[in-house]
């Protein structure tokens, strides 16, 4: 009896060991990448990246994509797959696909096959495969240096260094003599100390400082190596040397360790390598063995904060930067760390397949203007070292095909304001120069030349990568007369209204958001906001000052609803800086003289089941902002404006702001009866170094009901001319009627509708006739 009963437990264990695992297929949430190519997408890359939800227990994947749902025809199939994500190394001929992936634990169980996915590729679709991990790696240089530039580039170096670019090589020079007769400080720099609060002013210097103080010792480091190679004295080497092994002997768990600080950490890691790259000759052994143990440490805590994590939650700011860095760490340690190709893998693979994460290939980036520049600035770097080290483009990438349009209309030549986003309020054009120059070069784009052209002609990175960047040829500018004034950037859900391009001092803008991406991260003002400049300034303005990241004030001004010129429903607002409080785009159109955009929000909200507002942009005079709430229980309705100047409040028909020498004229048309209240204090106010104050205006319903309306108008105006005032508004159950006098006679008249239906706008000429008809069904 008892054999008998050992052989059913012994029967019963064989069978649960070999019963398959199960494949974990929910849905992806708003924090993560999703399953792509989606169902029903069309791929605008070939062949398209995969992804698929990362398992436990699972060591290896496989995917197949077939012709038909049934794959009666298996196109591509791939084995041993290590991550969860996978771009083919051949291209697919165009048509239709569907795709499904499995996943094998370590026991060699294998789950059943995800369901299918059907996805397909069009003709122009931009021929992007991967190379093999086996191929990529064979592609890096087996000598020094590796980054920016490969062992047999230096002798063309050396002579453009003593021919054309002469100029630019004394540059570099002058930068070493600068450190030899000043090296810059190495010895480690503090921790904080015991009882120091996060994100208070004693942390922020300490915090900020140690990422200022590692910059200038290793980028100077791999200044001095870069210069040495391409023909500089060899004190240059010597002096990088030093300082490379000073920082080699820093704590890489302590001050400048990547999960301790990594804004210290990320330079630390591609500064450093680069240095090393740049002065391996010099080294000896014992040196190099030093240099490797720490960026072992240094990598494998990157990498493994990173991977496979960011492979299906890439929305974290800091980690779209850190990928690629930890890519130049892998690069430069090939073949002498064990884990860097790892690394490098990695990197290529969030390259292939998880980027861009701020935008679509539409070219805008969600977290604004400010953080566009700094990181697809930095990215800029590893699009060149991958041309260098692995011969790819990354500017064949759909997304690189309209990046310069987003600051070209966010921005046009002289505008001061970059729209929303981090970090960006007193933001120039001009700013974006550096960047806009390099795009322009890598892309050969006449319109985005002509851009910079407008504020004074390419400006270059500078140093070592400026002198790489060198030899690019020069781009005909071409004036952007070909293309209409305003554009939606239906990835981020922005669109910017303008009535010209090239001079921001004589034009009129209106920006408005209504996002796929939320309010997470460093885009958090909330959805259905607007902002306008007219004639060279800031009249509706995002508020704020942002003290610190995360400070009281950041987090409960910035990111709340009251901050921006938009709608609180019993003074809540939307989800504060997350993914989960979504807007969209529900209808643009764009002509030379009338634009609308209508974007939905009242996903955002807890409150609320509607907030539909459509934005009409007569041009260049009158902006109608039309609003339609529905809440889910009978609430007061407040809504926001903000200036940077008083608001001059008579009654709720006429609200005067002046701004310098541009005015703006308000009409709160409906509802009546609203009440108004005025400050220049922020709730809470920012930190006492932090003395700028701005002007908030709330105008709130008389009563609480679970449905209202609001009609606005604005007439920017430079002070001193003329500006109509005749406007009537009219109700009937099913829509506002508007009629509004424009200049020279004409007028406009606008259908709103209060439930569904189309917003109807006709222009009207001085004798009466019609010069246009606009009709548009959100």
């Amino acid at each position: 009896m008892r054999s008998l009963v050992s052989i059913s437990v012994l029967l019963t264990c064989t069978a649960l060991a070999a019963a398959p695992p199960e494949l974990d297929q929910r849905p992806a949430d708003d924090s993560q990448w999703g399953y792509r190519p989606a169902d029903g997408a069309v791929s605008a890359v070939n062949p398209p990246g995969f992804c698929w939800r990362p398992q436990d227990g699972i060591v290896s994947w496989e995917l197949e994509c077939g012709r038909g749902g049934d794959f009666e025809k298996i196109e591509y199939h791939a084995d041993a797959v290590a991550l969860n994500v996978h771009c083919p190394p051949r291209t697919f001929p165009p048509g239709e696909y569907t795709w499904h992936y499995r996943g094998t634990n370590a026991e060699g169980n294998t789950t059943a096959w995800s369901r299918p996915r059907a996805f397909s590729i069009g003709e122009s679709a931009v021929a992007m495969p991967m190379p093999s991990r086996k191929d990529l790696l064979q592609r890096i240089p087996k000598s020094h240096p590796r980054l920016f530039v490969r062992p047999e580039d230096l002798p063309r170096l050396r002579q453009l260094a003593q021919g054309p670019m002469k100029a630019r090589f004394e540059n570099l020079v002058e930068q070493c003599e600068r450190l030899l007769k000043h090296p810059p400080p190495t010895a480690e720099p503090p921790t904080y100390p015991a009882g120091t609060v996060s994100h208070s002013e004693p942390w922020r210097k300490i915090w900020w400082g140690n990422r200022t103080y590692t910059i200038a010792a290793l980028d100077g480091a791999a200044t001095l190596g870069f210069a040495r190679l391409l023909g500089g004295k060899e004190q240059y080497g010597q002096l990088a040397v030093r300082i490379l092994m000073d920082c080699a002997a820093w704590d890489p768990h302590g001050a400048t360790g990547y999960r301790y600080n990594d804004e210290a950490g990320m330079p630390y890691a591609y500064y450093f390598s680069r240095t090393y790259s740049y002065v391996h000759d010099l080294l000896n052994e014992e040196q190099r063995e030093t240099c490797r143990r720490v960026m072992q440490i240094r990598g494998d805590e990157m990498y493994r904060h990173l991977c496979p994590r960011h492979l299906w939650r890439p929305y974290s700011s800091h980690s779209n930067r850190a990928w690629h860095f930890l890519g130049e760490v892998g690069i430069a340690f090939h073949g002498e760390i064990p884990a860097a190709d790892d690394w490098t893998w990695f990197a290529m693979n969030v390259f292939f397949n998880v980027y861009p994460v701020w935008s679509d290939d539409d070219g805008g980036w969600h977290e604004g203007a400010g953080y566009w520049s700094s990181y697809v600035g930095r990215f800029t770097w590893w699009a060149d070292v991958m041309r260098s080290a692995v011969g790819i483009n990354a500017y064949e990438k759909p997304y690189f095909a309209s990046v310069g349009y987003y600051p070209m209309y966010l921005m046009p030549p002289g505008k001061t304001g970059g729209g929303l986003g981090d970090l960006v309020a007193r933001r120039t054009a001009r700013a974006n120069v550096p960047l806009a120059s390099q795009l322009a070069a890598q892309s050969g784009n006449g319109h985005w030349q002509w851009y910079v052209e407008q504020m004074g002609g390419p400006k270059d990175a500078g140093g070592y990568v400026g002198f790489v960047r060198g030899a690019l040829p020069r781009v005909e500018p071409v004036a952007p007369d070909d293309l209409p004034c305003s554009r939606l950037f239906r990835g981020i859900g922005q669109a910017y209204l303008n009535t010209r391009l090239d001079d921001a001092g004589k034009s009129v803008q209106v920006v408005f958001k209504s996002s796929p991406f939320g309010t997470q991260s460093h885009g958090y003002e909330a959805n259905n906001s607007f902002l306008l400049w007219a004639y060279g300034q800031r009249l509706l303005i995002r508020s704020g000052y942002r003290d610190i990241y995360g400070s009281d004030h950041h987090r409960n001004w910035m990111w709340s609803t009251r901050s921006v010129n938009n709608i609180t429903v019993g003074g809540r607002g939307q989800g504060k800086r997350t993914a989960s409080a979504l807007g969209r785009i529900t209808a643009f159109r764009t002509t030379p003289a009338i634009d609308v955009v209508v974007g939905e929000a009242g996903e955002a909200y807890d409150v609320l089941d509607r907030f539909t507002r459509a934005v009409i942009f007569v041009k260049p005079e009158l902006i109608v902002v039309y609003d339609r709430l529905a809440a889910k229980e009978a609430s007061t309705f407040e809504y926001w404006l903000h200036a940077t100047k008083r608001f001059e409040v008579a009654d709720q028909r006429n609200v005067q702001l002046r701004v310098g020498d541009v005015g703006c004229s308000i009409s709160l048309l409906a509802p009546d009866r609203l009440t108004f209240a005025q400050t220049d204090q922020y709730d809470p106010n920012p930190r006492p170094r932090i003395t700028l104050r701005e002007w908030h205006l709330t105008a709130t319903t008389p009563q609480k009901s679970k449905t209202t309306e609001f009609v606005a108008i604005y007439r920017p105006h430079r002070v001193g001319a003329e500006v109509p005032r005749d406007v009537e508004l009219t109700g009937s159950p099913g829509a506002y009627v508007l009629k509004a006098a424009l200049l020279a006679g004409e007028s406009v008249e606008l259908r709103l509708p209060k439930a569904e239906g189309p917003i109807v706008v006709r222009r009207y000429e001085a004798d009466g006739g019609m010069n246009q008809v606009l009709e548009l069904a959100p």
